[in-house]
């Protein structure tokens, strides 16, 4: 019976995924779909891979990364069967209705109309920094690559040659507001190829970073009084752009298993469904927290059966060095209820404004109507010179370089937070991203070393923005840690300015 099931048609030309990545997604949507139950055993290695024609490797490494991600168990001596902590969902079939929703990736969820109203605000209460403080000596920043690294050297290669070639005077002129459509031609095939996803140009939408495309997912989709759920604590960017927009919005704590779906369930129980959820199910900022597999598919479910948007914002998704990555919600999404949003800022550099938002087409065409009236549209030369290098596969080279050298980095800052900074705060090893979670000691305040540490030349953290519930006290002793855009010996001696802050205030 599974085995028929798993009768399918791999796709083996070099603008797909790995062999073992369908496969891994075709067994996780039949668990979505409730086809697979939870503790149903799964064939044997060898009798799949020959049913399927492929290798038993493939097999291997899938049913190997399936257990790694929670989605199945291996059990000694008896076989790989689906994990027991998964939801028992009710199996459904795809109308076929349903099958032509998904084909055009209609939304599920209606679109609002926006107001012809305008409120003037005096304050979006957004932090500016107009102060001309010069650089420190050292800073450890919030989680960001490093830009010595970044292919530049290549990216003006391509830049220069679209400025000499003959469509130079055609790109120096206005174009799509969707983006460049040779760079969202590459980018689905990218996203398709890393992530699992299955979409096309007309359904992604170029933006100057992940921050326009929350803005732009916000507008299309949020009135004022709209109730939006946020992770807490969360990205305070984001939950700025939904105030600004007067959503009310709800906080769900986040564990060491991600958000707490719990919560999200019982508040659409007291009939307080949400009209957005927004959520980082990979490496969750601040905390560095993976969504587990279980919780993932709870979440699909609930947002199918209260009918719910998911903004899934999958900031880093490209440095995991544990196993390979979750693949996105995005990836697994049949009902149309994602928006997924994310960037180049993070693996490539922040400087190079290049982001992504992927929708049903008729919320693209809706993003890139309000996109024109507020940027006009992004610079061409850029998107067509970052579309040749996903072409020629220089992105994907650079990422295996960072990746390899971003884990070596993360060993390294973790040796000397540990050595050096032991006793004064506590932190987890995180499975990837950019950044470290850590907690000071109670009697330690986040500002107040951060302040002192200004003073001997080095930036860090000072707490804040981590937490966004007003008119509660919110903890002061947490920082977040970016450890990638220091080398090894830069980030020995700021941690041993760090330390000497610390010293400074008598802590032993």
């Amino acid at each position: 019976m599974i085995r028929k099931l798993l009768q399918i048609t791999f796709k083996k030309d070099g603008q797909h995924s790995p062999l073992y990545l369908q496969l891994e997604s075709e067994i996780i949507q039949l668990i979505c779909r409730g086809i697979l139950k939870p503790g149903q055993v799964l064939p044997p290695s060898r009798e799949l891979a020959q049913s399927l024609r492929i290798n038993r490797k493939t097999v291997v490494k899938t049913y190997e990364e399936l257990n790694a991600q929670g989605w199945v168990e291996v059990r000694d001596r008896s076989g790989v069967y689906v994990s027991g902590n998964l939801p028992d969902t009710a199996a459904r079939r795809i109308s076929q209705n349903s099958e032509k929703l998904i084909r055009s990736r209609q939304p599920v969820y209606p679109l609002i109309s926006r107001s012809a109203d305008i409120a003037i605000r005096t304050s979006t209460d957004v932090d500016i920094n107009v102060t001309g403080i010069p650089a420190p000596l050292y800073r450890i920043d919030d989680g960001f690559p490093d830009p010595r690294i970044a292919p530049i050297e290549e990216l003006i290669r391509e830049y220069r040659r679209y400025g000499k070639s003959h469509l130079a005077n055609h790109l120096m002129m206005y174009g799509p507001e969707h983006g460049s459509y040779h760079l969202r031609v590459e980018l689905a095939n990218f996203l398709n190829r890393t992530r699992g996803m299955q979409i096309s140009e007309k359904e992604i939408l170029i933006t100057k970073g992940t921050q326009m495309a929350i803005y732009l997912t916000a507008q299309v989709l949020i009135q004022s009084g709209d109730s939006v759920f946020v992770p807490e604590p969360g990205y305070h960017a984001a939950n700025q752009v939904f105030n600004l927009l007067g959503a009310h919005l709800t906080f769900i704590p986040v564990d060491k298993d991600g958000m707490d779906i719990d919560r999200i369930e019982q508040l659409c129980q007291m009939k307080q469904t949400p009209k957005l959820v927004y959520i980082i199910p990979h490496h969750h900022r601040p905390t560095t927290v993976t969504l587990c597999a279980e919780r993932r598919m709870r979440l699909m479910n609930l947002a199918h059966k209260y009918r719910f948007a998911l903004l899934e914002d999958d900031y880093d998704f490209d440095y995991h060095f544990s196993s390979n990555p979750l693949l996105p919600l995005a990836s697994l999404d049949s009902g149309t209820h994602i928006i997924y949003v994310g960037s180049f800022c993070k693996s490539i550099a922040p400087g190079i404004r290049i982001g992504f938002m992927v929708a049903p087409e008729v919320v693209i065409n809706e993003a890139a109507a309000i996109r024109k009236l507020i940027d006009r549209q992004g610079e061409q030369l850029l998107e067509e010179s970052l579309a040749e290098l996903l072409r020629t596969g220089d992105i994907s080279r650079h990422l295996k370089k960072s990746h390899k050298l971003y884990e070596q980095r993360l060993e390294n800052s973790c040796r000397l937070l540990q050595e050096q900074l032991g006793p004064y705060l506590t932190f987890e090893r995180p499975s990837g991203g950019l950044a470290i979670w850590a907690k000071y000691r109670k009697d330690i305040s986040a500002k107040a070393v951060a302040q002192k540490a200004s003073k001997l030349g080095l930036k860090i953290s000072d707490g804040s923005n981590y937490f966004f519930q007003p008119n509660i006290i919110q903890p002061d002793n947490f920082i977040r840690i970016g450890y990638c855009s220091l080398d090894e010996t830069e980030m020995a001696s700021a941690i041993d300015v760090w330390k000497q802050a610390l010293v400074a205030f008598g802590l032993k």
